[in-house]
């Protein structure tokens, strides 16, 4: 039933007398399957069951109660757009159904991107400027690599010639960075004669050999980036013979990529090494919003009275000390070089439930699922009710509906801090319940807290809220990492590690960094710390106690008794918990 707007009481209240009896209402999901019936909606079918890795998809199944996720919503824009179907990130989250985002597709403005080489000034973004602030002694050396393996053996004149046009189509990899008066400006340069692309012969090694010659020149390759001469992008053809897959190693500056960038990147290379193979003329999809766009539009509207509402938000959410965690060795020093990691992971099958069985129960995302069981961990651990963290976001935010990085390459990452307490709360299902208002309540997904605090006109306001407490902890979730990679590509992730991605010489901004993802089928966190502070024992015992949790959670999720509402899943209607507790129990009533 839908209502245009909810019958109140003289006093205010929801008038449970003036609602209508229940009955109608959209399918849900487990409602019986309705196939694709029009053209558009095969094609998007098509789309979500590559992008979520799944059979069929029917017009009435929830986007995100199948697996889908913000970061899976990027590539089915992307794919979408160059089907000729022009949707929004925001289209996805306000019509999750097939069949609605159907009905909306091509109803956006007309997106105006810049096709060829953007060269000139950039404003340096929020997450750029926090880098910065880091104080790094070697601030060239803060990476993100891959090593992949190459079914084939490639031709280094081809991979030369399609590294030089991911540089003319992706204008982030060409930034420059210089110091001025104390800080930092960058820039986009200009096409150059040069492309930073090298074959290492290791096809006359032995196979243990090729192992140590690969790692040795990794490491090295990882520190050779340069922020003001360039490159800012590394690759690297180690080729180890005939009748052996060859490894294929790609280094780029975090300054110029991130998470959401590499399947971009990755599908691109092979769609042109493919091209030149074949002697086809190089053609990619038009270019989406150009990173230098998206920086000037942040500037300009960190200027708008909507972001400066949010200050009152950030600065009663930080107030008061947070409880610290505690540390083996309380004078140990938090260097890159002391890093250690200890891994955890769900079964495939738990992994499936948390993907598609949780989500549905209490109308959630994965965030508020994989958060819950981490702020039961870590108050547990630090005794108090609740823990301040800082989760990082994809960053691209739908704001401007003229305005589209499904395609665009660049380090778009959001960090916000939240505070998660579970004071008074009792139960798996009250604890999500909880932590999923707790994330609802954050203005635009975080973005609005880097924009306050490194780009607003006030001083006042960027040095108020550097001055509030930090947090010790960071949160990243990664999304599917096994839907990065096209199924007919020739590459591979590879054994072989990509050398150290960081300095050893630079300080760690957190005392523990939990990065996690889906990759084989599983669930897989990786809790980083370090060695000088903490005793691998304390961190494994916390990271156990945290998984154990997300079984709990899961295994409740999947109970008759879970599942119900909570009030942002009404928040048109202004709901509060008292108002949704009378509306549930009157649907109650007239169904028995």
């Amino acid at each position: 039933v839908v209502l245009e707007e909810m019958p109140h009481t003289p006093s205010g209240k929801v008038d449970r007398k003036g609602l209508p009896e229940p009955g109608g209402g959209r399918p849900e999901v487990g409602s019986a399957y309705v196939a694709p019936r029009t053209e558009v909606e095969k094609e998007l079918a098509r789309i979500w069951a590559e992008v979520l890795g799944i059979d069929r998809v029917g017009v009435h199944d929830n986007f995100f109660e199948l697996g889908g996720d913000s970061i899976l919503s990027i590539q089915v824009v992307a794919r979408a757009n160059q089907a000729g179907l022009r949707i929004t990130p925001r289209h996805v989250f306000q019509h999750p159904t097939v069949a609605g985002l159907a009905a909306v597709a091509g109803t956006g403005p007309a997106v105006m991107a810049e096709q060829g080489v953007v060269e000139g000034p950039v404003p340096l973004t929020p997450i750029q400027r926090w880098f910065f602030e880091l104080g790094l002694e070697e601030p060239h050396h803060w990476n993100q690599a891959l090593m992949l393996e190459v079914e084939e053996r490639l031709k280094a004149e081809l991979v030369e010639e399609a590294v030089r046009h991911l540089l003319a189509h992706h204008d982030a990899l060409r930034l420059r960075f210089r110091r001025v008066d104390g800080g930092w400006e960058q820039y986009n340069a200009g096409l150059e004669e040069g492309v930073p692309f090298e074959v290492v012969d290791l096809s006359g090694l032995g196979e243990e050999e090729q192992r140590s010659a690969i790692e040795e020149a990794a490491a090295r390759y990882q520190g050779s980036l340069d922020l003001t001469k360039g490159p800012l992008m590394r690759v690297v053809y180690f080729d180890l013979g005939v009748g052996r897959p060859g490894r294929l190693l790609i280094v780029i500056h975090h300054l110029a990529v991130d998470g959401v960038s590499w399947p971009i990147l990755l599908e691109d290379f092979g769609t042109v090494y493919q091209q030149l193979s074949q002697g086809e003329p190089v053609r990619l999809p038009p270019k989406t919003t150009s990173f230098r766009q998206w920086a000037e539009r942040l500037v300009e509207y960190s200027r708008s009275a909507e972001v400066k509402e949010e200050l009152e938000y950030w600065r009663t959410l930080s107030a008061g000390d947070p409880a610290p965690l505690p540390v083996d060795f309380p004078k140990g020093e938090n260097s890159e070089a002391s890093a250690r990691t200890v891994s955890v992971s769900l079964t495939p099958e738990e992994t499936q439930a948390l993907l598609q069985e949780v989500p549905a129960a209490y109308r959630t995302e994965m965030n508020d699922a994989l958060l819950t069981p981490l702020a039961q961990a870590l108050t547990a651990w630090t005794g108090s009710s609740s823990v301040l963290v800082d989760l990082e976001g994809h960053g691209r935010e739908p704001l401007f509906e003229d305005v589209d990085l499904s395609r665009t390459v660049g380090w778009f990452t959001t960090i916000f801090p939240i505070r998660l307490d579970l004071g008074g709360v009792e139960g798996p299902g009250e604890g999500l319940k909880r932590v999923k208002e707790l994330l609802r309540s954050i203005p635009n997904r975080g973005i609005g807290y880097g924009l306050l605090r490194y780009l607003s006109e006030d001083e006042a306001v960027r040095e108020e809220l550097a001055a509030l407490p930090r947090a010790q902890v960071s949160f990243n979730y990664l999304g599917q990492m096994d839907q990065g990679m096209p199924g007919d590509s020739p590459l591979r992730p590879a054994r072989e590690p990509t050398g150290p991605s960081h300095s050893p010489r630079g300080r760690r901004p957190y005392l523990l960094e939990i990065n996690g993802g889906i990759a084989g089928g599983r669930l897989q966190l990786e809790w980083t710390y370090s060695e000088n502070l903490h005793r691998r024992e304390t961190i494994e015992r916390v990271a156990q106690d945290y998984i154990d949790r997300l079984r709990v959670l899961i295994e409740h999720c999947r109970s008759p008794e879970a599942g119900g509402y909570t009030p942002s899943d009404f928040k048109d209607f202004g709901w509060g918990e008292e108002d949704l507790r009378d509306i549930l129990t009157e649907i109650g009533r007239s169904m028995e």
